[in-house]
C-alpha cells in the first residue's frame, strides 16, 4: 500500500490517500490483541466444556479476519452508498429480529439467537449500525424539509426497535440503541422540550426495567448490595487485576481463565489483567479512546449534518459498548453481557462492529473535490 503515489487515480490509490488511516491502524491492532487475548483465554474454557483446546481461538481469528475485511469493503463506499446498504441492513436485521421471536434459541433466559445453516446469528448486532446510519438520514432530512416527516419515521422506527429488543429481552442493547438515537436527536437540534421528553422517557425506561424484568433487578440489587456487590464473576475479575499488578504474571500464566465461565467473552479484560497487567490494560483504553476521539475530529470538518450525526451514531455505540463492559468488569456498574469491541469473542459482534466502523471510516474519508451536503 505504501508504493501507491498520491497520483494514483485507482479506485485503491484514491481510497487509501483519502481514507483515515491513522484510525485503521488502531482498530487492526486492537483486533491483533483481541486475537492474542482470545488465545490467551479460551483454551482453558474450550477443555472446561469438552471442545477442542483451540475452538474458539481459531473461530475469534477467523471471526477478526472477516470482520476486517468487511470493514475495509465497506469503506469503500460512497455517502450514498453507505446509506443504501445501511437502509438494507437494518430491513434485513429487522426481520431477522422478528424470526428470533418465533424460531430462536433461549440461552439464559434470552431468546437472541437465530440457528441458520448451523450458524448462529445475534440480529440486534446487526440493527445497532445500520439504525444509526438511517437515523442520520432520516433526521437531517427532516431538519431540511419540513414536509418530509423524518422525525416521525426515526421516532417509530426506533420504537419498533426498541420493542423487538425488549421481546427478547436485551435490555442492554436496547441502553446503546436509545443512547445513539438520544444524542442524535440532540445534535439534530430539536426543540429542548422534545430533548427533555426523551430524556425523560430514557430514565424512566430505566426504572421500568428494574420492575419488568427478573434478571436486571438481580443484577442491580447485588451491584447495590454492600455485602454482595460482588457476584462470582467480578468478584474473581478484581482478583484477577490485583494478582496481575503492573507488569502482570506473564503470558499463559493466569489462573482466572480456568474458573471463569466467560474468560473468553464478556471478562477477557480480567485475562488481560492478570497476565499482562495493569499496563496492557490501559494500552487497550487509550486505542478506544484514539478511535473515537480521532473519529470525532474527522467528522468535525465535515458540512454534511447527515455524516455528522451518522458518525456519531456509530461512534457512541462503540464507546458505550467498551465502557460498559469496562465498567462492568471493575464493578462500576451491573453486568450487561456485553462484549468489548474487537477483543471478546463473538462472531456477530466482531462482524457487526466491521460493518460500524467501516462506515465511520467511508463517511469520514477525505473529499478532495469538496464536500456536497
Amino acid at each position: 500500500m505504501s508504493a501507491l503515489a498520491r497520483t494514483d487515480t485507482s479506485l485503491v490509490g484514491r481510497w487509501w490517500w483519502t481514507v483515515d488511516r491513522w484510525s485503521l491502524s488502531a482498530i487492526v491492532l486492537l483486533s491483533l490483541f483481541g486475537a492474542l487475548l482470545t488465545l490467551a483465554a479460551s483454551p482453558a474454557v474450550a477443555e472446561r466444556i469438552g471442545l477442542d483446546t483451540f475452538y474458539f481461538a481459531k473461530r475469534q481469528a477467523l471471526f477478526l479476519s472477516i470482520g476486517l475485511l468487511i470493514m475495509i469493503g465497506v469503506s469503500f463506499l460512497s455517502r450514498k452508498g453507505v446509506l443504501r446498504f445501511s437502509a438494507m441492513l437494518t430491513a434485513v436485521a429487522i426481520g431477522l429480529m422478528v424470526a428470533t421471536i418465533f424460531w430462536g434459541t433461549e440461552i439464559k433466559g434470552a431468546v437472541r439467537w437465530l440457528h441458520l445453516s448451523g450458524v448462529s446469528i445475534q440480529a440486534s448486532e446487526f440493527v445497532k449500525p445500520g439504525f444509526a446510519v438511517l437515523a442520520a438520514w432520516l433526521f437531517a432530512a427532516g431538519r431540511m424539509d419540513d414536509r418530509f416527516p423524518g422525525y416521525t419515521i426515526s421516532a417509530a422506527l426506533f420504537v419498533l426497535i426498541v420493542f423487538l429488543l425488549l421481546l427478547q429481552p436485551d435490555v442492554g442493547m436496547t441502553l446503546v440503541v436509545s443512547a445513539l438515537w438520544g444524542l442524535q436527536f440532540f445534535i439534530a437540534g430539536l426543540p429542548i422540550l422534545l430533548v427533555s421528553i426523551v430524556a425523560f422517557l430514557f430514565l424512566g425506561g430505566s426504572v421500568a426495567a428494574y420492575f419488568v424484568f427478573g434478571h436486571v433487578r438481580t443484577r442491580v440489587d447485588r451491584f447495590l448490595d454492600p455485602e454482595q456487590s460482588e457476584g462470582f464473576q467480578v468478584a474473581r475479575a478484581l482478583d484477577a487485576f490485583r494478582n496481575g499488578g503492573w507488569a502482570g504474571r506473564g503470558p499463559g500464566e493466569g489462573r482466572v481463565k480456568e474458573i471463569l465461565p466467560d474468560a473468553h467473552a464478556d471478562f477477557i479484560l480480567a485475562v488481560a489483567g492478570e497476565e499482562f497487567g495493569l499496563i496492557a490494560c490501559l494500552i487497550l483504553v487509550l486505542l478506544f479512546l484514539f478511535v473515537v476521539l480521532r473519529g470525532v475530529a474527522r467528522v468535525l470538518k465535515k458540512e454534511d449534518l447527515f455524516v455528522l450525526l451518522a458518525v456519531s451514531g456509530l461512534l457512541v455505540q462503540f464507546a458505550i459498548q467498551a465502557i460498559i463492559n469496562l465498567a462492568s468488569t471493575l464493578n462500576l456498574m451491573p453486568p450487561k453481557g456485553m462484549t468489548l469491541p474487537f477483543i471478546s469473542y463473538g462472531g456477530s459482534s466482531t462482524l457487526a462492529l466491521g460493518i460500524g466502523m467501516g462506515m465511520v471510516l467511508a463517511l469520514t474519508r477525505e473529499q478532495p473535490g469538496g464536500e456536497r451536503r
